[in-house]
């Protein structure tokens, strides 16, 4: 079992910045990925940025050049940092983790934390 635990989230206006953490209860080296997704109401959850295997980065195109990906190895943490934001980028952000598990990769989420932007 991996258990993730975020914080960060709040409420901010159009423009404005937040910086969302997740502390991850295993080494992030023992896992493949591990990033940010986020779900706005009556869509479906959709990846926001990740690391994955081998230091890589990946990033939706809706946050290319305002949102980045960090992680502290010691800590076992993420980081998102979040700036310019805008009312679309309103949704509930989860941490997700993937470990190996034999031919598969099994998938852990965080509780969830709510990012809403005002216009």
């Amino acid at each position: 079992q991996v258990q993730l635990v975020e914080s960060g989230g709040g409420l901010v206006q159009s423009g404005g910045s937040l910086r969302l953490s997740c502390t991850a209860s295993v080494s992030i080296f023992s896992l493949y990925a591990m990033g940010w997704y986020r779900q706005a109401p009556g869509k479906q959850r959709e990846l926001v940025a990740t690391f994955i295997s081998g230091g890589k980065t990946n990033y939706a195109d809706s946050v290319k050049g305002r949102f980045t990906i960090s992680r502290d190895n010691a800590k076992n943490s993420v980081y998102l940092q979040m700036n310019s934001l805008k009312p679309e980028d309103t949704a509930v952000y989860y941490c997700n983790a993937g470990r190996v598990a034999g031919p598969k990769v099994n998938d852990y989420w965080g509780q969830g934390t709510q990012v809403t932007v005002s216009s």
